[in-house]
């Protein structure tokens, strides 16, 4: 069984719904990096938490060496199978708290979705190693709308109600993202944030999918695993609309130096 208190272990046993059915970054993100950061083919990212490879596969396609530093086997192994045909893919074993890179050997630092997982103290102390001088930190969240149409309040509702540590998941990401949070790990140079829409649509097994690739969902086995799937059954059967509803998101991006 894995232990909840463990992050770096959460996501081993839903990969294949992880990368089926989780969200990518949209293309702006990229462009934000090349616009604003001066971002160049020939920088070198390290993605931090770099899971299933979502975020690193963004900057390959722009030519970038990307370093996937990621804890978790299952995950790591996903991204090393996804991205095989980019060979500027460097599939690193570690943590953000320890990345195994050399010291100030990086050019930008790009975490998706894995912030709020890490101990910030610890990291800031590996990132400003590891960093370049004048190097970029970038941490990006797709942030789920939850209160935005009838259906995102009903999906927020059944997660309150049958997630198994859905309440403490979800703090932990406000946590992160709180401006308090983020000014003490960017001080004392501080932080721009941008926010992109983003939005995925699924019919019914997607829509499973999805649920199923979060950690606090419950999976085969647990008791509220059939009461979860008849209650998205239902409200999917109630929003759908030609067979399908939407999920809406705001892509966060905020970057900053470390001094």
């Amino acid at each position: 069984m894995l232990s909840a208190s463990d992050p770096t272990r959460r996501f081993s046993n839903r990969v294949e719904y992880y990368i089926l059915y989780r969200p990518k970054y949209p293309a702006a993100v990229l462009q934000l990096f090349q616009a604003e950061l001066g971002l160049l083919p020939t920088h070198t990212i390290a993605d931090i938490g770099s899971g299933t490879g979502f975020s690193a596969e963004l900057f390959l396609q722009n030519g970038n060496t990307v370093f996937g530093v990621e804890p978790n086997r299952e995950m790591r192994e996903a991204a090393e199978s996804l991205l095989k045909d980019y060979p500027n893919f460097k599939s690193i074993e570690g943590t953000a708290e320890a990345t195994t890179l050399g010291a100030h050997s990086i050019d930008f630092i790009i975490v998706g979705q894995a912030f709020h997982w890490f101990n910030p103290v610890q990291a800031k102390v590996e990132f400003k190693r590891i960093l370049k001088l004048g190097g970029t930190v970038a941490l990006i969240w797709n942030q789920r709308l939850t209160d935005t149409t009838p259906f995102a309040r009903a999906y927020e509702e059944l997660l309150l109600n049958y997630g198994t540590d859905y309440q403490d998941v979800s703090h932990k990401t406000v946590t992160a993202t709180d401006v308090s949070v983020l000014q003490e790990f960017f001080a004392p140079q501080g932080f721009t944030v941008k926010s992109f829409a983003n939005a995925q649509v699924f019919d019914f097994l997607s829509l499973k999918g999805r649920l199923l690739s979060s950690s606090y969902a419950p999976l085969q086995g647990h008791p509220n695993f059939e009461p979860t799937l008849a209650e998205l059954q239902r409200i999917f059967d109630e929003f759908q609309a030609d067979g399908h509803v939407q999920f809406d998101y705001q892509t966060m991006v905020y970057y900053g130096q470390l001094v």
